[in-house]
């Protein structure tokens, strides 16, 4: 059983499998922190997801799960804080090559597009892959601007 926290936070439209991706990851023995919301009123994703970026780039937790109704409004909120490779994934396939390939630390998913066992394969596809290093390494540094501002080394 992992004693990894994982934070989740949605917008309204991922509000309702939010809520049930959360219980399967306590079934599956992780702690969660909930950033988000309560209810499925309307609300700005953004105010959800800078939130939950910032803590996995600060360090604070190692890896969080975002939901909106294309994932990408969310993606692109996250993206905005260092050191965060929030990756959209509407299958298992896309997950796990995410993690392997591009070491997603925050999985966002596209609720309006992904039915809830859909998710949750999705969710375990992403919690199961190792990131697999090698070239992967190289190339996910290059991510950080700061750190590769120009391709002149690749």
């Amino acid at each position: 059983m992992s004693h990894e926290t994982i934070l989740i936070a949605s917008d309204h439209a991922g509000f309702e499998l939010k809520e049930k991706l959360e219980a399967e990851l306590k079934t599956l023995g992780y702690d969660v922190e909930d950033l988000g919301p309560n209810t499925d009123a309307s609300i700005d994703y953004a105010d959800y997801a800078h939130p939950l970026a910032e803590r996995v780039s600060n360090g604070e937790n190692d890896r969080g799960i975002l939901l909106c109704g294309t994932g990408l409004g969310m993606s692109y909120a996250a993206n905005r804080h260092p050191h965060v490779r929030a990756a959209v994934a509407w299958t298992p396939e896309i997950a796990a090559l995410a993690r392997e390939h591009n070491d997603a630390n925050v999985l966002v998913l596209p609720a309006r597009f992904v039915g809830e066992q859909e998710g949750r394969d999705i969710l375990k596809a992403w919690l199961d892959t190792p990131f697999a290093g090698g070239r992967h390494a190289r190339r996910v540094a290059k991510i950080e601007l700061d750190e590769h501002p120009t391709t002149e080394n690749s």
